[in-house]
């Protein structure tokens, strides 16, 4: 509403909420801030884990940064920005959600500050800025290189990301697993080292323990041989992989066939009977003693499958057909009349095994797969999400180490250093700029001090060792000890970082920073009864549907 001389002016809708200036990136600073506040608690081996629970009841723990702010409902649109850049860092390098998140949050405390100070939000941005590309530099040059060959590192980069998870204990073995399923489907393209996590298949079922958690080398398939006269274990197996149906089709057109005589019947279906067989012939005649099928397979064809040896089955994933074909070597038929000996995959065994309740069909021993398998156990299903959840982070990390291979001392170590550099860099610029750039290097400290405070170590002691110990020589590796409390050497101690995951962090936390101190005005449409709108969550009135 405004006024012309003294005409009112109505410009928006009745209800529509606005704020502006100050009140505006106040509100939407403090919700970033409330966000990191919410994850802070789970950073370092000594976080907290966060137990969520949906609106059916069903129970989710987990101290992982991803899950928790997939989980959580947020109805502030500068919250949703948070989260959003946690998607980010989560789809782009798989690990460091909660470091971006957190540190995000304290870029927009400190901007806080410096606004109370009457600095312009411009100033701070463009000060966030410089800083950044400051600290981006020199992590590049401090990184470390790292050799693909050098199994024992790679094993300590796996072992940190999973530190911090619920699944530590066992993060040796699980370490091992990871490590060999990412080198196995490491491929060279156009001169780049190429790692894709989408060919490694993880596969989870209860009963036994975490440590009987393995890599295979090939595929599962989540389903059963489909004839009990089938064999069910194949060694030296020769796989015919199918996306067509082993079944008589049905015709596009409504047709009617007359029938006078029985042997009419009867020959009508043996000719049914003989397509199939033809079909299985096909099948047979390439080579193929073990069927692997996108689509259905008659219970006729069946019949002639069992009869002739082979192994098959059916209604399989278009993801596990694709995986197989890597695993194999083999190539996925659209046409069974095409199929021939040099579209086989081979592997060493295909078996049927009961696992727990449910039959599962085992492809392994690959001769070099491009594809594998990680089968998670547990006793617990919620472990077994959570063992889901830390070695998809872990494959990531091994994933960016082999794409980019460079790491960084963990700890708080790197952010530490970081912070020394940026702070240098500072006197140079001078300025109010200045204020803005030490406020970055303040923030940067977060991530130290949030791992001190988690494992309940004395904050000023722990700051005043690192910051001690990051002036003399080496001090890049010294970081936070969480265990016995002080300052330790993160290179000796194995806790080490892929550099792509703190480079990410940073980008997404400044990017967020400097988006939510542009907006100085927020226009807010009146609620249309969604969640938290007028009739409480989700638009249904209370206890409307209670029965």
């Amino acid at each position: 509403m405004a006024y012309q001389g003294n005409q009112q002016v109505i410009v928006l809708k009745e209800d529509t909420k606005r704020s502006r200036g100050r009140d505006a990136r106040r509100s939407n600073m403090m919700a970033g801030q409330i966000v990191a506040e919410v994850l802070k608690t789970t950073l370092g081996p000594r976080g907290m884990d966060k137990m969520l629970v949906d609106g059916l009841g069903d129970i989710t723990i987990t101290s992982d940064g991803a899950k928790v702010l997939e989980e959580i409902d947020v109805q502030h649109p500068a919250a949703k920005m948070i989260i959003e850049i946690a998607k980010t860092q989560d789809k782009e390098v798989g690990d460091g959600t909660t470091t971006s998140v957190v540190f995000a949050g304290e870029l927009l405390k400190k901007a806080g500050e410096l606004l109370e100070q009457e600095i312009h939000p411009s100033i701070v941005i463009s000060g966030y800025a410089k800083a950044a590309d400051k600290a981006l530099e020199v992590l590049n040059k401090v990184a470390i290189p790292v050799d693909l060959k050098d199994r024992e590192t790679l094993l300590k980069l796996a072992s940190t990301s999973m530190r911090s998870k619920t699944v530590s204990s066992d993060r040796v073995h699980l370490s091992e697993v990871v490590v060999d399923a990412v080198m196995q489907i490491v491929e060279k393209r156009g001169g780049e080292t190429i790692a894709d996590v989408d060919n490694i298949q993880i596969v989870k079922k209860e009963g036994k323990s975490l440590e009987e958690t393995q890599m295979i080398k090939g595929i599962i398939v989540d389903k059963e041989v489909v004839h009990a006269g089938m064999p069910k274990k194949l060694k030296n197996a020769k796989i015919a992989l199918l996306n067509a149906a082993m079944e008589i089709e049905k015709t596009e057109i409504d047709a009617e066939i007359r029938i006078k005589t029985p042997d009419g019947v009867k020959a009508f279906l043996d000719q049914e009977t003989e397509m199939l067989k033809k079909m299985v012939d096909q099948v047979s005649a390439s080579g193929a003693n073990v069927l692997l099928c996108q689509k259905g397979i008659d219970d006729v064809a069946q019949h002639f499958l069992s009869k002739t040896g082979i192994m098959a089955a059916r209604r399989l994933k278009e993801s596990d057909m694709e995986k197989l074909a890597k695993a194999t070597g083999g190539k996925i038929v659209n046409n069974l009349k095409d199929l021939k000996k040099t579209d086989l995959g081979v592997c060493g065994l295909v078996e049927e095994r009961k696992v727990g309740n449910d039959k599962m069909i085992f492809v392994e021993e690959c001769k070099n797969p491009a594809s594998v398998a990680i089968f998670i156990r547990a006793g617990l299903e919620r472990m077994i999400d959570e063992a889901e959840r830390s070695l998809n982070d872990a494959l990531y990390v091994i994933s960016d180490v082999a794409e980019e291979p460079k790491m960084v001392p963990g700890g708080g170590a790197i952010e530490m250093e970081l912070a020394k550099e940026v702070r240098g860099y500072a006197r140079q610029v001078g300025g109010r700029e200045q204020l803005a750039i030490e406020a970055f290097a303040d923030a940067l400290e977060v991530i130290p001090r949030t791992l001190a405070e988690n494992a309940g170590l004395d904050l000023l002691d722990t700051m005043v060792a690192m910051k001690a110990a990051h002036e003399k020589k080496n001090g890049l590796r010294m970081g936070v000890n969480v265990f016995e409390g002080g300052v330790a050497d993160m290179l000796k101690e194995g806790v080490v970082e892929p550099m792509v995951v703190k480079q990410q962090a940073i980008k997404s936390s400044i990017e967020v920073a400097s988006m939510i101190l542009r907006i100085d005005d927020v226009v807010a449409a009146k609620s249309g009864g969604g969640p938290g709108g007028p009739g409480g969550h989700g638009g249904m009135p209370p206890g409307g549907d209670d029965e």
